[in-house]
């Protein structure tokens, strides 16, 4: 979840850093076709996608530095947020940076921040237009102090928006997220506020980064990986799953409709059995 700040030939659409962008490329026929096929009354609530392939997509172009897969992604994700708004998605959670990536090199963490940063400033605009508003989920307190003060005036700057929830998963676990609301409610059980033979579901969920958020009906995995790399862990327990063997820097529109399409083709049971 980040942009550019070097001159990278991804495509037509993105410029090298700091420049406005120009506005997406109209629907092509495919996507056209795509986009009518998408039954409007059925569109996920909320999607949820782990942008994966970024490194490899540099490799694969000869580069060593996996900034610039990271780089190019960000074009996926104006795409992202723009066609799930258009479709009417009410939330797009996205796994920008685990609580895991912490662990990789001083240098790729700076680099990755400040690219953060740079989106958040770059997409200001973008984000007001599209009536996005901009929450995250994560420990927020570890985000260094420039990104973070960014982060935190583009969720004020935004909150009051009515469209599009973009959840940003950052400094994010699936574990964390719920070890963080295992220690609020023995923090209330402790002060008596909250007795243990009344924690249920609800009272967890309560208590994770967003409740006000559906749990996700789609979860979108790029670049062919079969794993969930805790991601939403409590979440997910009845979402369906969709895999793309497509890397998150070529991941467009057509892929995007192509995944909705695939859930709208399943039937959803929830643990129970189909009407005969």
């Amino acid at each position: 979840m980040i942009t550019s700040h070097t001159n990278i030939p991804v495509d037509d659409a993105q410029t090298s850093g700091g420049h406005p962008r120009p506005e997406l490329a109209p629907l092509t026929s495919e996507e056209q076709v795509l986009f009518d096929s998408i039954d409007r009354a059925r569109v996920p609530r909320h999607i949820a996608i782990i942008m994966d392939g970024n490194g490899r997509w540099a490799r694969e172009r000869g580069w060593a530095d996996r900034i610039r897969g990271h780089e190019a992604g960000s074009e996926s994700v104006r795409f992202a947020v723009r066609a799930c708004g258009q479709l009417g998605v009410e939330a797009l959670t996205l796994y920008a940076f685990s609580v895991e990536n912490w662990s990789r090199p001083a240098e790729e963490i700076g680099a990755l921040m400040s690219l953060l940063q740079s989106f958040l400033v770059q997409e200001a605009d973008e984000i007001q237009t599209n009536n996005v508003r901009v929450v995250v989920s994560g420990r927020i307190e570890d985000i260094p102090d420039g990104p973070r003060q960014t982060l935190e005036q583009t969720i004020q700057a935004s909150a009051s928006n009515t469209g599009l929830v973009l959840n940003l998963a950052l400094s994010y676990g699936g574990r964390t997220e719920i070890l963080d609301a295992v220690k609020k409610i023995a923090s209330e059980v402790q002060s008596g506020e909250l007795v243990p033979a009344d924690i249920s579901e609800d009272v967890i969920s309560a208590r994770l980064y967003h409740p006000e958020l559906p749990d996700p009906d789609l979860l979108i995995r790029t670049s062919g990986e079969l794993r969930v790399s805790n991601f939403l862990l409590w979440q997910i327990a009845y979402t369906e799953i969709y895999v793309s063997p497509v890397l998150w820097p070529d991941f467009r529109r057509k892929h995007l409709y192509e995944a909705i399409l695939n859930f709208q083709g399943r039937e959803r049971r929830f643990g129970r059995v189909s009407p005969v």
